[in-house]
C-alpha cells in the first residue's frame, strides 16, 4: 500500500503543474496537467460511447495516464521545438535552458524534439511507476505505448481527443485574452484529426470561435 500511496502523491502534483503552452501565453491561472487530463477523459467517455468497436474502458485508462509522465518530465511544446538547433545531439541541459520561440518548427526541429521528448518522458515514466506492482506497471506501460505510438484504435482515439480538448481550451482562452492564434491552431488540428465525431466537435469549436 505504501507504493500506491506514493504514486497517488506523485500524480497529485499534476494538480499544481500549469500547462506550459498556456504559461508561455501568459495566461493567468493556466490550466494544470490534471485539469487537462480530467477534460480529456470526459471527452473520451462522451464521444467514445458512440464509437462502435472501441474498448471504452481501455480508452478511459489511456486518457487518465497519457500525461502522467510529466510528474518527472518537462511539458515540452512546439514553441520549444522551434527554438532547437536542427543538427547534432540535443542535451538535457539545453532543454532545461531552452528559450521558446513562438513560431512553427521545421521538420528537423520536430524530429529533434521528438527524440529528446521520448527519452525524457520514458525516464519520467520509469521513475514514476518504479515502485508499483509488476502487473500494474506493465499495464500502464502498455497503455502509454498505445497512446504514444498509436498502436491501437483506443490509443489513436485518445490522441485525437487530446488534440481536440487542447484546441477547445485554447479557444476558451482566446475569447478571454485574444492572444491565441486560433485560425492557425484550428488549421493544424484539421491536419491530424480524421475521426467523424471529433470533426463534428471541431466544427462546433470553430463556429463558436467565429462569434467572438
Amino acid at each position: 500500500m505504501k507504493e500506491i500511496f506514493q504514486f497517488l502523491r506523485d500524480i497529485g502534483s499534476l494538480k499544481e503543474k500549469g500547462r506550459r503552452g498556456w504559461v508561455l501565453h501568459d495566461v493567468e491561472n493556466p490550466e494544470t496537467t490534471a485539469e487537462h487530463t480530467f477534460h480529456t477523459a470526459f471527452l473520451v467517455w462522451l464521444l467514445g460511447r458512440k464509437k462502435e468497436g472501441l474498448n471504452l474502458e481501455r480508452a478511459m485508462k489511456i486518457a487518465l495516464i497519457h500525461d502522467i509522465c510529466e510528474v518527472y518530465s518537462p511539458d515540452l511544446t512546439s514553441y520549444d521545438a522551434a527554438a532547437l538547433k536542427e543538427e547534432g545531439e540535443v542535451t538535457k541541459e539545453e532543454i532545461e535552458n531552452i528559450n521558446p520561440y513562438k513560431g512553427r518548427p521545421t521538420t528537423k526541429q520536430r524530429k529533434q524534439m521528438a527524440k529528446i521528448k521520448d527519452k525524457l518522458e520514458k525516464e519520467g515514466m520509469d521513475k514514476l511507476i518504479a515502485g508499483l506492482e509488476e502487473d500494474l506497471k506493465q499495464e500502464i506501460y502498455s497503455l502509454w505505448g498505445e497512446y504514444e505510438k498509436g498502436l491501437t484504435e483506443e490509443g489513436r482515439f485518445v490522441k485525437q481527443a487530446d488534440r481536440v480538448i487542447n484546441l477547445f481550451q485554447g479557444m476558451e482562452y482566446y475569447k478571454k485574452h485574444n492572444d491565441i492564434e486560433c485560425k492557425l491552431w484550428i488549421r493544424r488540428a484539421k491536419e491530424v484529426i480524421d475521426d467523424p465525431e471529433f470533426l463534428k466537435l471541431l466544427s462546433e469549436i470553430e463556429e463558436e470561435t467565429e462569434k467572438k
